[in-house]
């Protein structure tokens, strides 16, 4: 299995043949520095409806004939944009032909602006378990600190887990830390930070901080082996 980082909460998945893409922000993510244009994505998970994770996945999902796996109102709402997409709710976990999705709860908001300003609800945000190739990737979306962290730690063994650390919207660096320690995954990788003022941290500093030292920065682009 392939993990790709993008900056903001945009990651990349390739496994069993498949690219799969978790909220792929990419046009106006200063942190991303490929186009839209160029994704190459055979499934779209979404973690809530906010604009900045739902992102490109419509075009991405038009161009590619994507499927795109998101909560049930989300999931509802950008079938009406003409896309194939599977809805799932929080604690539900399906077998895909690609790997086994669930979803797990997650504390923020979820709501998107269309152009013209109105705002559509999209349901309950969601964090996503992702297992393939005997491998689990933990993408939290946008969160703060929840004690059942300590329960998806001990019913699953995280390979990668991407935690917030941007502070104001979800978790900052010291509620990550203890998500970090409840969730006891092998290497956790610090997301959704620096993409706007008001989410500026310093990643290094996050990872050095961790008990065990199982943290790992990735720049935009760089890709790990699991």
């Amino acid at each position: 299995m392939k993990v790709t980082y993008y900056g903001h909460s945009v990651v990349a998945i390739e496994t069993n043949g498949k690219t799969i893409w978790i909220d792929p922000f990419i046009s106006g993510n200063g942190q991303c520095h490929i186009s839209a244009d160029d994704v190459k994505a055979d499934v779209i998970l979404l973690t809530h409806g906010h604009n900045d994770h739902v992102g490109d996945t419509v075009d991405i999902a038009k161009r590619n004939n994507s499927l795109v796996v998101a909560p049930f109102e989300l999931a509802n709402y950008l079938a009406t944009k003409g896309i194939e997409t599977h809805p799932m709710h929080i604690g539900g976990a399906y077998h895909f032909d690609f790997g086994k999705v669930k979803l797990t709860q997650a504390f923020h908001g979820s709501s998107y602006a269309e152009e013209d300003g109105s705002v559509v609800y999209t349901g309950m945000p969601a964090g996503i378990l992702f297992t393939a190739e005997d491998k689990t990737v933990y993408h939290a979306g946008d969160t703060a600190l929840f004690s059942d962290m300590k329960l998806i730690g001990e019913q699953n063994y995280i390979d990668m887990a991407f935690l917030p650390i941007g502070d104001n919207f979800t978790m900052g660096p010291e509620d990550a830390s203890i998500a970090a320690s409840w969730l006891k995954a092998n290497t956790v990788v610090p997301i959704h930070y620096n993409t706007f003022p008001v989410i500026e941290q310093d990643p290094e500093a996050f990872v050095n901080d961790l008990e065990g030292k199982k943290g790992r920065v990735l720049k935009s682009g760089e890709s790990v082996e699991l």
